[in-house]
């Protein structure tokens, strides 16, 4: 069986490595197309040996990448077309039915109450998306808040099937030394106490609560924001002017050391926090959340639909907070007084093993 996947861009993001990962436990022959962006990911996914093509679409409304997308489609003599991402979705899907494959399935990776991708949700938006979801066979949501979400829009229940991102487990096993020679090498001081935020660095994200939060905690309280995005220059001037620009470090989302070499994996970075904070306010998965659970971090987050779809023995670290930089201050110095716990993986982190996704 010979699969091609279609997505908007490959960029880091949690869409486009979740693809990366689903491929590597997939038993399908898989190719991919990026419509822009051939980015981090698709250096990834040509280092596992899966073939990357780059549509080289110039913007959302540039019909001649149709054409160039049915051909590819048509000659590769796929079974199977899988879309991912709102224009991915739209022209994959149509391009899989010019070349005569009837086997389309689209993953909705992003559907907001509010918004999808950083795209406000007009009438517009949604006219076009249930116009292309109609040309598929079946909707996967990542969680079943983004089932309900689509059910109220209208795409019909029996078209949609909630299969969770996954996460590998192996990967953020816990790691003393690599937490150890992590925290050297981001300078961090003997003791400090680091607050994470793992996303992609836009307005959505509010990781401006965080900045706001760590003015009001003491002096050994450390931000370390890993990801990339156009707030960074914001949040930058947010943490000079709450005064803790010296307490807040960015990883960037492809880090690497002063010399330009490879810095630390996700990973790495992950197991050198003391605690997750997510103050995003309208999640799809909370995909960051989850793996930091599978390093045996405590989280506080505003909204993760894939704990709240569990019982809540299954993740005892995770604390929802409601409220603003008061609220995470608060919420996270209470993380801190309850003292470190073994840093093992809750029953909720192996609920979303990969494996278990790839095989649904």
């Amino acid at each position: 069986m010979r699969a091609l996947h279609i997505i908007t861009g490959l960029g880091v993001g949690g869409a486009e490595q979740q693809l990366r990962l689903l491929i590597r436990h997939l038993p399908v022959d898989c190719d991919v197309v990026t419509l822009t962006n051939p980015g981090a990911v698709a250096d990834g996914l040509a280092a596992d040996g899966v073939r990357v093509v780059h549509l080289g679409m110039t913007g959302n409304r540039d019909l001649t990448a149709l054409p160039r997308l049915v051909r590819i489609v048509r000659d590769g003599g796929y079974d199977l077309v899988h879309t991912h991402l709102y224009r991915a979705c739209l022209y994959g899907r149509l391009a899989a039915r010019l070349a005569g494959v009837r086997a389309i399935v689209a993953t909705e990776h992003s559907l907001g109450d509010s918004q999808m991708e950083g795209r406000p949700l007009g009438a517009g938006v949604r006219a076009l998306y249930l116009a292309g979801e109609r040309l598929g066979r079946v909707t996967v949501a990542v969680s079943p808040t983004v089932a309900d979400r689509l059910r109220r829009w209208g795409v019909p229940a029996p078209r949609i099937e909630v299969v969770p991102n996954g996460i590998d487990l192996a990967r953020f096993r816990f790691d003393p030394l690599q937490r150890h020679r992590t925290r050297q090498r981001l300078g961090l001081p003997e003791g400090a106490y680091v607050i994470g935020g793992i996303g992609r660095l836009t307005a959505g994200k509010r990781f401006d609560v965080l900045v706001r939060a760590l003015a009001r905690l003491p002096g050994d309280h450390w931000l370390l924001l890993v990801g990339g995005g156009p707030e960074e220059n914001v949040l930058r001037r947010t943490a000079h002017e709450a005064g803790v620009a010296d307490r807040v470090l960015f990883a960037g989302e492809r880090p690497c050391v002063p010399d330009g070499s490879p810095g630390h994996d996700l990973p790495s970075l992950v197991f050198a926090m003391d605690v997750l904070a997510s103050p995003s306010p309208e999640e799809s998965f909370g995909l960051a959340i989850v793996e930091a659970l599978a390093s045996g971090l405590p989280v506080r987050y505003a909204s993760c639909p894939a704990i709240e779809a569990l019982p809540p023995h299954s993740a005892p670290a995770a604390r929802r907070v409601s409220g603003g930089a008061d609220a995470f201050a608060r919420a996270l110095a209470e993380a801190r007084a309850a003292g470190p716990a073994p840093r093992f993986a809750p029953e909720a982190a192996h609920h979303y093993s990969i494996t278990r996704s790839a095989a649904r």
